[in-house]
């Protein structure tokens, strides 16, 4: 599966999502709390928007998380306003390479997906033929994620990237798409699919699972005026702010009160701190 974190809010150190709090992210990659195997150490990725920069920069490696000496000093220093970070655990024959870890990036957008897409090597073909022909040269990876990623973004119309509608549209669309590629290859297997999306000012996560029986992987959202961590205690300031920081995750980072569970397959769309939940 993986475990991932997105950050929109005041700006902050990267370090007080990835290896502050009492369950950081890095925590999440050799003890994950709410998935069977709670090791994620296939790799690793952190994705962040610079001050005034649109095109976000993006540090991925094929270590664990928690045996990387390079992550601990960038995101000791490194502060921003968006910050979207992965720890992962490969599908079932797919390489552990560079290419394959999340983030992905690419027309100034970041994304990150927990989760599969039942049956992809049936898929893989169906799905690329679909896909045109500047984002198919685009995709550099194997992975489901970033096939599904490549989907999301031909379903984005480029005049509207920034209008957070349109992000959940493209978002929304790519669902349905690698849903019916799934139906109509006959695969009855559930699709796992937590995506997250973002440009950097707003953003979209999924949490969704295919079938109505199956339970879709965990995603909590934190909301309030701004994140903070002292020794090690972090908690959400002013949690009943209308306005500020939010945090979506697979585990919650700390353990202070205002982590929501978000309902299966929902939509999680943020803008100015604000937080909306809407169905599939």
């Amino acid at each position: 599966m993986c475990r991932f974190v997105l950050y929109l809010g005041p700006s902050i150190h990267i370090a007080t999502l990835v290896t502050e709090p009492r369950h950081s992210l890095i925590h999440q990659s050799y003890h994950a709390k709410e998935r069977e195997e709670p090791l994620n150490g296939d790799g690793f990725g952190v994705g962040w928007y610079a001050d005034g920069v649109n095109d976000p920069a993006v540090f991925r490696d094929v270590t664990p998380a928690w045996n990387n000496a390079n992550l601990l000093e960038v995101v000791r220093v490194t502060t921003s306003q968006c910050v979207l970070a992965h720890v992962r655990a490969a599908s079932p024959g797919l390489p552990v390479t560079q290419l394959n870890c999340h983030p992905f990036a690419a027309d100034g957008l970041l994304f990150v997906h927990n989760g599969y897409v039942a049956g992809f090597p049936e898929l893989v073909r169906p799905l690329r033929a679909g896909l045109s022909d500047e984002v198919w040269r685009s995709v550099r990876g194997s992975t489901d994620s970033e096939h599904v990623f490549a989907l999301l973004r031909d379903r984005l119309d480029a005049g509207a990237r920034h209008d957070l509608s349109a992000l959940a549209g493209a978002m929304r669309a790519a669902i349905i798409e690698v849903e019916r590629l799934r139906r109509d290859a006959g695969i009855s297997t559930s699709s796992m699919l937590n995506l997250a999306l973002t440009d950097g000012t707003r953003a979209v996560v999924s949490r969704y699972v295919s079938e109505a029986d199956d339970e879709p992987n965990s995603l909590y959202v934190h909301a309030g005026r701004r994140y903070v961590c002292h020794d090690g205690v972090c908690q959400m300031v002013d949690p009943d702010c209308a306005e500020g920081a939010v945090i979506v995750a697979s585990e919650p980072l700390s353990g202070d009160q205002g982590w929501d569970r978000v309902p299966r397959n929902h939509l999680v769309l943020i803008d100015n701190g604000v937080v909306r939940l809407e169905a599939v």
